[in-house]
Parts: structure tokens; C-alpha cells; sequence
């Protein structure tokens, strides 16, 4: 299976963009040189966009922008206060109206470590597990921090040492680039202040900004124990970090039953089109479908594993997740990613924190 976090950091470090100036530093925080410009804003509706990063400057996630009548609504502050930073900047392209509110899908460091940039007059929202995740750093601690963000130096090495054998001018270059934007993303994760939102939820918040309806709704754990999805009723648009994406999430800090159950409550929402926290917005809402079935099927086989006592590292090598691949063509062997298993072992054990 195709690990979706290390690929994007991969495609992240290694895309190499020529742009005709670079960004001006305007007071940013630590780690935001890149070249301009670090986001592309898709159209979604009129008033509503995706940011996605271009590659230039390490972002995390995407970030779904909602223009209201007099403000924005953020949703998800990227991996580092550099990140969130620039976007800010970047947004002067489509709005002149102020951020008003955040929105924390998750307490993952990719989605909510911008958050400190923000001035007391912005309000920061997110469910009560998140606050708690990052008020108590939790966020900057366990096995999905440490894969991430603690292997950035063996990553900026492992690029050093091939730059020393490249002897291809253009590949130099190319590498070059790719350590650039890697010691940037360090620099910026080094800066990290993890802040918590100012303003929480258990189940629904509904904010009616001008002629607008946002509900921002947790309907159970399912990726963390704490995903919230924004959706906007009028529009027919449903926002939704890392709970569905169009390709296989990570599942480390995961609680698959949970999360088939909440995917279902999902199915009830009347909605054209999804914005995820990684990858384009999309429209097929079968891929709900899809993403319960390798659900099922890998808790069914990582149950049957655990009981006959197999060890979560035999286990991640021995699951046959191949039946999904017509949906996820990422998967091409038997195995699965060993943080999803060992994730899995901690729910069946009832160890994990909630």
C-alpha cells in the first residue's frame, strides 16, 4: 500500500518550480523562503475554494477557503506557522475580506500548526479532543510526529549524500531545490508553538455569517477521536481533512470501526462535491463505499492476525488488502503500512487515549 503522507512529502520535496521572483519575506516566520507562489486556489463555487501547495513551500494539507459577506472562514492552518503565514499572503489574490474564523479538522500537525499566527480577534474552532491533543502536545508527540517530522534530518541527509555522487548539472540543481525546501520545512516545524482552539465543540457549531450557513459537525471518531467535517448546506459542499480523501488516509491514529460508522452518518448529508485535507475535490460519492470496504476488510483481517497472536510487524506484512486495488491502485502487494496495524493493535487492546 502506498504510503499517501511520505508520497506527498516526497512530491513536495522533489518538485522542482522555476517562477519568475521569489516571495518577499514581509516579517514570516521562520522557514517561509520558497518561490512564489506556494498555493493554487481551485474554484470551487463563487466563494468558495481549495487551496492546494504547489510544491514550492512544504503546506502539509490543503486549506478550504470560505468568503462570506464580510469575512473568511480558514479551514485547516497548514503544517507550521510559516505555512499559515503565507497563505495569508496568498489570499490577498482572491479576497480582500479579513479571516475571521479557523477551522481544526483534526489535531494532526499537518492541519493545525498554524495556528499560532492568528491574532486574538481570529476564533480558532475545533472539536474538545483536539483541543486537548494540542494543549497537551500531543501533537507534536507519537508515532505519526515522529515519522513525519522526526525524520526530516535522516531525509536532508539521505538528499546530501546523493547530491555528493550526482555528477548531472540538472540534477544537481534539482536536488539542490528539494534540500532547500526540506531545511525550510525543518526550520519551520522547529518554530511550532502548538495552540490550541479558542472555541470547541462535541457535536455540532453552526455559524450564520451574512447569508451563509456553516455547520461544523462531529458525527464519532474515525481518523482521530476528534474529526469534525464543515459543511455548508446551501452549496451542497462538504469539507472533510482527513476523515475521506479521495485516495487511502493514514490510519495510525485511526479507530476503524468508528470510522465506517462515522463515514455512513456522512451518506445523510446531501452534498455535490468534497473537499479533502489532501488530494483534488472530487464528486464521487462513492468512494464513501469504497473506503468502508478496506475498512472492513483490513479490520477483519488485523482482528483475525491479532487473536491468533501474530505480532503487528508480521501482520502489516501479511495483510492482502490487493481486492481494493481497482479503487485504491496504489496498493500493488501484500502488506500494509505497519503504523495502521500497530494503531489497530492499540484499539483492540483498549490502550489508546480518548
Amino acid at each position: 500500500m502506498i504510503d499517501r503522507h511520505r508520497a506527498l512529502a516526497t512530491a513536495v520535496a522533489g518538485l522542482w518550480l522555476v517562477f519568475t521572483a521569489p516571495a518577499a519575506a514581509q516579517n514570516r516566520p521562520p522557514g517561509g523562503d520558497h518561490v512564489s507562489p506556494a498555493f493554487t486556489f481551485h474554484k470551487i463555487l463563487d466563494d468558495v475554494y481549495l487551496a492546494v501547495g504547489t510544491g514550492s513551500l512544504a503546506v502539509g494539507a490543503n486549506a478550504a477557503v470560505v468568503i462570506n459577506d464580510a469575512d473568511v472562514l480558514l479551514v485547516d492552518s497548514h503544517v507550521s506557522a510559516a505555512a499559515a503565514a503565507v497563505l495569508l499572503e496568498e489570499l490577498k489574490q482572491i479576497t480582500s475580506k479579513p479571516v475571521r474564523y479557523v477551522v481544526n479538522t483534526h489535531f494532526h500537525f499537518d492541519h493545525a500548526h498554524g495556528n499560532q499566527i492568528y491574532a486574538p480577534g481570529v476564533e480558532i474552532l475545533g472539536h474538545e479532543f483536539t483541543h486537548q491533543m494540542l494543549a497537551s502536545a500531543g501533537s507534536t508527540s507519537g508515532r505519526s510526529y515522529r515519522r513525519f517530522i522526526g525524520s526530516l534530518p535522516q531525509q536532508i541527509a539521505a538528499l546530501r549524500a546523493q547530491l555528493d555522487t550526482t555528477t548531472s548539472a540538472a540534477d544537481r540543481q534539482s536536488l539542490q531545490h528539494r534540500i532547500q525546501i526540506q531545511e525550510n520545512y525543518r526550520t519551520a516545524t522547529a518554530a511550532v508553538r502548538p495552540t490550541p482552539p479558542t472555541v470547541t465543540l462535541d457535536h455540532r457549531l453552526t455559524l450564520h455569517r451574512g447569508s451563509r450557513e456553516i455547520r461544523l459537525e462531529f458525527f464519532g471518531r474515525g481518523h482521530t477521536g476528534g474529526d469534525i467535517v464543515v459543511y455548508l448546506p446551501k452549496e451542497r459542499v462538504l469539507i472533510t481533512g482527513d476523515l475521506l480523501s479521495a485516495g487511502l488516509p493514514y490510519m495510525g491514529d485511526g479507530y476503524v470501526p468508528d470510522w465506517i460508522e462515522t463515514l455512513q452518518r456522512l451518506k445523510e448529508l446531501e452534498f455535490d462535491v468534497v473537499l479533502p485535507g489532501h488530494g483534488q475535490a472530487f464528486r464521487q460519492k462513492e468512494r464513501i463505499d469504497f473506503l468502508q470496504a478496506y475498512f472492513a476488510d483490513f479490520w477483519a483481517q488485523v482482528t483475525r492476525l491479532r487473536t491468533a497472536g501474530i505480532t503487528a510487524e508480521d501482520a502489516a506484512r501479511r495483510i492482502d488488502m490487493r481486492a481494493h486495488a481497482t479503487h485504491y491502485p496504489g496498493i500493488r502487494a501484500i502488506g500494509v503500512d505497519l503504523d495502521a496495524v500497530l494503531g489497530a493493535y492499540e484499539v483492540l487492546a483498549g490502550v489508546r487515549k480518548d
